[in-house]
């Protein structure tokens, strides 16, 4: 509940401006509502606007991406990018197509963004992207067509030290791919203006696996600090089966658990016996194919229409590495009732207000996506400096420094908690340590 004057006032303004927009009014009040004590000792931030200015985007452009299909035909979709906060760094975040992309969506992802890349201790600031194009059903041709028109106005809005896009939902190495060939033709320049690229073009090593196995290096160091305890012998349910949900699944196996689910838009698998991960990865990544095949390949492996279904399976650990809200509070109670005392994020706020209250009434750890998910963003910030440098360092190295990332991330967001009255609250200890540094750096340069 918001009881400081100056937050609430921001807020009001906030739900004023933009109450169209549920998915952005949700992440502010989660992160205000922790803010508040932070607030309360320094008077400064009031004095120099800072809550009024990092819940404003420091700028929107939104355009029309005109493309032809395979049969001739002119379609329209929406693009989207919003440079949120460049206090600490060039706007850094992904692009995401889907259906459900809306500015609301890009502002909530791109708010989200300047805390989760704060956290990371590299020099990133917040953005977000994206456009409503389904790359679902599409040939490869329509889908480089789209990302080309996409490109060439996206082209005029980023560059190496202004803006860093990279992917998120259905933008993997093929779109990031065509994406960064058409900067290339029409800029005549090759530099690190896109983060996920090929190893072939600037890519970095571990970075298809670092959402995934940065999720878990985390979980794992929350739960060796906060409860003495590790992945060795749980059971984990994971929801996706995209990029983040198939190297969480691979990580979590690696450190000694049994995850027993897979999901996508349509339903899941439950497979008693632990995921093979090696049938999910030919699915989805050999032919983009549904997990439903799973269940017609793997004896033993059940397949369930819709995708909440997936919450009720008993586990000790889940990891939501799906979508945004994709755990409510009937899903919440649900994993608290079949034994879960873990949830870490993997998506992008994919539990809601309701879901979240339910984890701490009942004394769940709770690792919130700013902190939990921010594996991938460090690795594109490591891309960055990859890119700069002009080398590529090994395999090992960048999981090396991604782990050590991640485990910063626990022992800075504990600290933070700690500082603030709030001990052992990774959520609170997220926010602060995340705000506080963008914080400082805004009032250090002046209200712009």
């Amino acid at each position: 509940m918001l009881t400081n004057e100056y937050v609430k006032r921001v807020y009001d303004q906030v739900t004023k401006r933009d109450g169209d927009q549920p998915e952005f009014l949700q992440a502010v009040y989660e992160v205000l509502d922790t803010l508040q004590p932070v607030i309360e000792k320094h008077p400064e931030y009031e004095a120099n606007g800072v809550l009024e200015r990092i819940v404003e985007p420091e700028r929107v452009v939104k355009f029309r991406v005109a493309w032809v299909d395979d049969s001739g035909k002119v379609q329209v979709n929406r693009g989207y990018r919003v440079q949120f906060n460049s206090a600490i760094g060039p706007y850094k975040g992904g692009l995401r197509f889907h259906p459900t992309v809306n500015e609301g969506v890009i502002k909530f992802l791109g708010f989200e963004q300047i805390l989760k890349n704060s956290l990371t201790t590299l020099p990133m600031g917040g953005g977000k992207g994206g456009s409503d194009f389904d790359p679902k059903g599409k040939s490869d041709a329509e889908v480089m067509r789209f990302c080309q028109a996409f490109m060439t106005e996206l082209q005029r809005h980023i560059g190496q030290f202004t803006d860093v896009p990279a992917g998120d939902i259905n933008v993997g190495a093929r779109e990031i791919g065509y994406l960064f060939g058409q900067y290339k033709r029409i800029r005549d320049e090759y530099s690190g203006v896109l983060t996920g690229k090929g190893l072939e073009f600037g890519g970095s090593l571990a970075r298809t696996e670092a959402t995934g196995y940065g999720l878990c290096y985390y979980t794992q160091e929350a739960l060796r600090v906060l409860k003495n305890d590790s992945f060795e012998g749980k059971t984990v349910v994971i929801s996706g089966s995209g990029n983040v949900a198939i190297f969480a699944t691979e990580k979590a196996q690696a450190l000694g658990a049994k995850v027993v689910t897979a999901s996508d838009s349509n339903g899941y698998v439950y497979d008693p016996n632990g995921i093979q991960l090696d049938v999910v990865k030919d699915i989805k990544l050999g032919h983009r194919g549904r997990i439903k095949e799973y269940a017609e390949r793997v004896p033993g492996a059940e397949y369930h229409e819709g995708c909440s279904g997936v919450w009720t399976v008993p586990c000790d650990i889940a990891l939501p590495c799906a979508t945004q809200n994709e755990i409510n509070e009937e899903s919440a109670e649900a994993l608290v009732k079949n034994g879960c005392k873990v949830v870490c994020e993997g998506a992008n706020m994919p539990s809601t207000p309701e879901a979240i209250a339910v984890y701490q009434k009942n004394g769940l750890l709770y690792g919130p996506a700013k902190a939990a998910n921010a594996g991938g963003v460090a690795v594109s910030g490591l891309e960055m400096s990859q890119n700069s440098y002009r080398l590529s360092w090994t395999f090992e190295e960048t999981d090396a420094k991604l782990k050590g990332i991640m485990e910063s991330i626990v022992a800075n967001t504990l600290a933070a908690a700690k500082e603030y009255g709030e001990e052992g609250d990774l959520m609170a200890g997220a926010n602060i340590a995340g705000f506080v540094k963008v914080a400082n750096a805004m009032v250090a340069q002046g209200v712009l």
